[in-house]
């Protein structure tokens, strides 16, 4: 595991302490589980656009030459 030093003002200092006692929780507990809760999953990818030109076909991958085909004579 490795250290690292923040700077904190004493409002959120003592706020974030406070919470930790009441979870009964270390602050470097705490602290990390509020980081993980703010980063995304390192294993899932997120891809907005993925599917935003779906057109409902499930046969156009056996069709890309025909498709290609018609738009290339257009």
């Amino acid at each position: 595991m490795k250290r690292t030093t923040i700077k904190l003002p004493d409002d959120l200092d003592g706020r974030i302490r406070h919470e930790a006692a009441r979870r009964d929780m270390t602050v470097s507990d705490w602290t990390r589980e509020a980081l993980a809760a703010h980063l995304p999953n390192a294993g899932a990818r997120r891809f907005g656009a993925a599917g935003a030109g779906r057109s409902g076909r499930s046969d156009i991958s056996e069709r890309v030459e025909e498709i290609l085909r018609g738009e290339w004579d257009r």
